[in-house]
């Protein structure tokens, strides 16, 4: 997994490595200028709300739309 850039405050860096796409349970890299991890497999972003990554596919974003 790769990160573009140092997670923000409050994100617990070490959620990142423990987490995989609900969908294809790939590995997700973290989009820093969204605050949101990405699922390139499965072409979904999660958002990051108040440090918690919110990984329900409802919530998530279409990176195809």
């Amino acid at each position: 997994m790769t990160q573009d850039s140092a997670p923000k405050p409050g994100f617990d860096p070490h959620m990142i490595e423990a987490l995989v796409c609900p969908q294809t349970h790939s590995t997700l890299r973290y989009d820093a200028g969204r605050d949101e991890l990405v699922s390139d497999a499965a072409g979904l972003a999660f958002p990051i709300r108040d440090g918690i990554p919110v990984m329900l596919l409802s919530e998530a974003r279409d990176l195809n739309a």
